[in-house]
């Protein structure tokens, strides 16, 4: 071979040897949405890493994951949702209906775990069984069921109360479905418990919403599961009034009660689609699970403020009793 030859050959090799290591360097890399403020996610962020950890993934080392917080405006998560897009990740992971449609406006291709409360009703997926598209992930919504666990929940606490606020998100559908489920759930009890209904378009439209409950002195309130409502968890918590809801973040701000689908679980699970996805399923074959483990927490400091006693029989199915 001809020394020219050679050279040609020798830097023919090293740059495919370069080519080969940024290859082989490249790790996954996910983006992950979130409606609310950074200290409002804590359980879903911990079972997403948990359950990572658990299929051998670790952050910085085989896999990368970015999170985006939008602080509660609906605005700043469209530029977050675009700005991902354009990053083309090899999966965005997103919390709620509100975030999860915001990103599928921007893509169709880039595969989307999402933890929503509705998806086939929101229109992001085919059915459960088979999503056909990019969208796939865990559905939150557990119906009739839920709603009625609210209702004897208040009743068992208030036992007088009449007229229960329902607080919740205007942009998400599924509320609107939970007002509707709870109006029939009353008729388990009688068909003497009313409902009226506070819906806000906007974190801005919070305040004005709880001054309203405030004065209406509903005999309970029921915060539906949205990001946009738990990201002001610490604020709606501060309303006097016998509050429930189903998310556990809300207990912990303060809030009376919670019973509802473990967020820490069904973001553990989330772990094995984003692995599953990375090892070369589509989305559009991997069937959308429901919640499996459910948890209630009852925030005693609360009740005493309020002046109410806790049942025992609360007290014994409580997960967990914050005093």
């Amino acid at each position: 071979m001809r020394r020219r030859d050679f050279g040609v050959a020798a830097a023919g090799a090293l740059i495919g040897s370069a080519r080969f290591t940024a290859a082989e360097s490249r790790i996954p890399h996910l983006v992950y949405l979130w409606l609310g403020p950074p200290d409002s996610d804590s359980a879903s962020r911990s079972g997403l890493q948990a359950g990572l950890r658990k299929l051998g993934y670790q952050e910085g080392r085989n896999i990368r994951v970015d999170y985006r917080y939008a602080n509660g405006n609906e605005a700043r998560l469209a530029e977050l949702a675009a700005a991902a897009v354009a990053e083309h990740p090899d999966i965005i992971v997103t919390s709620g209906t509100v975030v999860t449609r915001s990103v599928a406006r921007e893509t169709t291709t880039i595969p989307i775990v999402s933890i929503s409360g509705d998806p086939v009703g929101s229109g992001f997926i085919a059915s459960l069984a088979r999503p056909g598209g990019n969208i796939t992930g865990l559905a939150g919504a557990v119906g009739l069921e839920l709603a009625g666990k609210w209702l004897q929940l208040i009743v068992e606490i208030v036992p007088g109360a009449r007229r229960v606020a329902m607080l919740r998100d205007a942009l998400n559908p599924i509320g609107g479905t939970h007002l509707i489920l709870m109006r029939a759930a009353a008729d388990q009890f009688g068909g003497n418990i009313a409902f009226d209904d506070y819906p806000i378009h906007a974190a801005t439209e919070l305040g004005t919403a709880l001054e309203a409950i405030a004065r209406a002195k509903p005999g309970a309130v029921i915060v539906d599961n949205d990001p946009l409502l738990a990201s002001k968890a610490a604020e709606i918590a501060a309303v006097t009034l016998p509050a429930i809801s189903g998310s556990r973040e809300f207990a912990d701000a303060g809030l009376l009660v919670t019973y509802g689908a473990s967020i820490f679980d069904i973001y553990y699970r989330s772990a094995s689609y984003v692995d599953r996805i990375l090892k070369g399923d589509k989305p559009a074959d991997l069937p959308v699970e429901q919640p499996v483990k459910f948890e209630l927490v009852v925030n005693l400091k609360t009740a005493k403020a309020l002046g109410l006693t806790i049942p025992t029989r609360i007290l014994d199915l409580a997960d967990e009793v914050i005093e």
